[in-house]
């Protein structure tokens, strides 16, 4: 027998970019989704739909919750969870401070199990369902992010680190160590379950050459895997990086070289791209993860939202948390930071655009936009329920709202994890908010 679910409630999801199409959302205030096995077989507004269910199948009323397709955090290190919350400093000695002191625990697959489940139920109490997520340098820190993975059914991305100089010690593979683990990650990993493996480096600084022409001979071996790494975050690594790389005409170039830029390559923060880098990140189809709480809490820079999306020439966008210089989960939050970074740029941005890149524009630029980022018939029932009475400042906000648009801003601007009613994955309820 199938495994039916059937959802009510106020849908809300796109069918295009609205930084291009402001035709492309789609507002159903009061919408059936039925989900059979994991996937979405009819969704519509009830009265259409309502006739089409078996008799006796439970609903699922959420009204007057929204559901949205469930949030895809696009860069985030699952390894810094126990460092969020740490005491700012600029990136390279943040790193030397926190992250490089706390990664060395990952040394433990006890540990690393540990961390997994944590950071796990985090995501789907924020109504993340889908993240692009940094292990350790060590094997056994992938394996338990995988493994926690496929306990959950979620559709997951991420990788072992590789990193073989500029760090310390404890934390450096080899060339060939690298790539050896990661192989063997990937080929064990990738595509098992929901999960996908992301070939990672670092960042420039923390690979030699040797290193990054091995990681693009593993892109070259599997050309579906993605790859995921930094770019252009801070000026001083933008400076280290020119220094370490001489023969190379720029931050992008170094990666460019070694065959790691394409369809399928998340490049988190893109603060300090210059034009031609951007052209060129648009022509290979490769993703900018925009991190506005960590690149604020750093002071790394305000990434230009407005000029990434240039319709002559627009980049694939989505958010990213960057757990842990980030400082939130929820991707509502980051969505409120994304706001105030591009109204300093002068182009403040709509819910409806923050919603596009957490959920539908992060699963185009992913290249898995036929199987999550949407609510949409063939398409995978990853979903959150958001309710916009979840605090008493919130109910008497959004009782005010004349439009869903400002119902979702609202949420932006004042929703955290208590807004995440409920998460679904693959149709199967994954999270409640305890009452």
């Amino acid at each position: 027998m199938p495994e039916i679910t059937v959802l009510r409630g106020h849908a809300v999801t796109f069918t295009g970019d609205p930084f291009i199409d402001p035709g492309a959302f789609v507002d159903v205030p009061d919408a059936l989704i039925v989900v059979t096995d994991g996937i979405i077989t009819a969704f519509g507004a009830y009265d259409d739909v309502a006739g089409q269910l078996p008799e006796g199948v439970p609903v699922t009323d959420y009204r007057p919750a929204l559901i949205s397709a469930g949030f895809i955090d696009t860069h985030v290190h699952y390894v810094q969870t126990g460092i969020i919350g740490a005491y700012g400093d600029r990136l390279l000695e943040w790193l030397n401070n926190y992250s490089f002191v706390e990664e060395q625990r990952f040394s433990s697959a006890e540990y690393a199990a540990r961390a997994a489940a944590l950071f796990f139920d985090q995501l789907l109490a924020n109504g993340t369902t889908t993240a692009v997520t940094f292990a350790a340098v060590y094997p056994q820190s992938a394996e338990a992010f995988f493994q926690e993975s496929a306990r959950r059914n979620t559709r997951m991305i991420g990788g072992k680190v590789m990193m073989d100089r500029n760090a310390p010690a404890p934390l450096l593979d080899t060339p060939e160590s690298a790539y050896a683990q990661s192989k063997e990650l990937l080929e064990r990993w990738d595509g098992t379950g929901r999960n996908h493996y992301a070939i990672t480096p670092r960042f420039a600084p923390t690979s030699s050459p040797a290193q990054l022409a091995m990681a693009g001979r593993l892109r070259q071996e599997h050309p579906t895997a993605f790859v995921h790494t930094h770019i252009s975050e801070t000026l001083t690594e933008l400076a280290l990086v020119k220094e370490l790389f001489p023969d190379r005409t720029g931050y992008l170039d170094v990666y460019g070289h070694y065959g790691l830029i394409g369809e399928r390559t998340v490049l988190a923060h893109g603060i300090h791209l210059t034009a031609p880098e951007r052209d060129r990140i648009a022509q290979a189809g490769a993703l900018i993860a925009h991190c506005p709480t960590s690149n604020l809490f750093l002071g790394s820079g305000l990434f230009d939202l407005h000029q990434a999306k240039d319709a002559a020439r627009p980049l694939h966008v989505g958010l990213g948390t960057d757990i842990g210089a980030g400082t939130s989960f929820s991707l509502l939050a980051t969505m409120n930071e994304a706001y105030k970074v591009a109204a300093l740029r002068s182009h403040p941005l709509s819910a409806l655009k923050s919603f596009y890149l957490a959920t539908r524009g992060a699963a185009v630029g992913l290249g898995l936009a036929d199987k999550i980022g949407s609510i949409a018939v063939g398409g995978e029932a990853d979903l959150v329920v958001l309710d916009p009475a979840a605090t008493p400042l919130l109910a008497y906000r959004t009782s005010r709202a004349q439009t869903t648009e400002e119902v979702l801003f609202a949420l932006t601007v004042l929703g955290d994890d208590r807004a995440v009613a409920a998460t679904y994955v693959a149709g199967a309820l994954a999270h409640t908010r305890s009452p």
